[in-house]
């Protein structure tokens, strides 16, 4: 099998589409060593425009551009082998603020989606904003917060 193909600093005429960020998203999926990558079982990625209304709130959130992803479902930490699954886990990417995001940083923006994704991975199995700002802090030989 051929290695995901790793685009950098692509460049869009038009603001990218739901698809171009699903596609970057795939791409940034491919990319997650396996050994991770099957624990993540059928959680299901989703790109939209922003967070809906009721997540908007449940979140409280002042704008819809605060929030570049999000996991719904139970993680793995807190699941048990007698529980009935009855909704997918889903991870949500916010086409919108991931946007937003890159046009106000600069930053690459398949760089910004994989970082996304991969955070929301992290809450899937049960890791904290806090958990994974260490990780990545430790991961880049520096201490403190992490920008997200």
């Amino acid at each position: 099998m051929a290695p995901p193909e790793q685009p950098q600093n692509r460049r869009f005429a038009e603001p990218p589409s739901l698809e171009d960020i699903e596609a970057i998203a795939a791409n940034a999926y491919d990319s997650i060593p396996e050994e991770l990558r099957r624990h993540v079982g059928d959680v299901v990625i989703r790109v939209e425009e922003f967070p809906d209304a009721e997540t908007e709130q449940e979140m409280g959130l002042e704008t819809p551009f605060d929030l570049l992803g999000l996991y719904r479902g139970v993680d793995l930490a807190h699941r048990s082998v007698n529980q009935v699954v009855t909704d997918l886990d889903m991870i949500f990417l916010y086409r919108r603020p991931l946007l937003d995001y890159w046009c106000e940083t600069g930053e690459d923006l398949e760089h910004v989606v994989r970082h996304v994704l991969i955070h929301e991975i992290g809450h899937h199995f049960g890791l904290s904003d806090a958990d994974m700002e260490r990780i990545e802090a430790a991961a880049e030989g520096r201490g403190g917060e992490v920008r997200r």
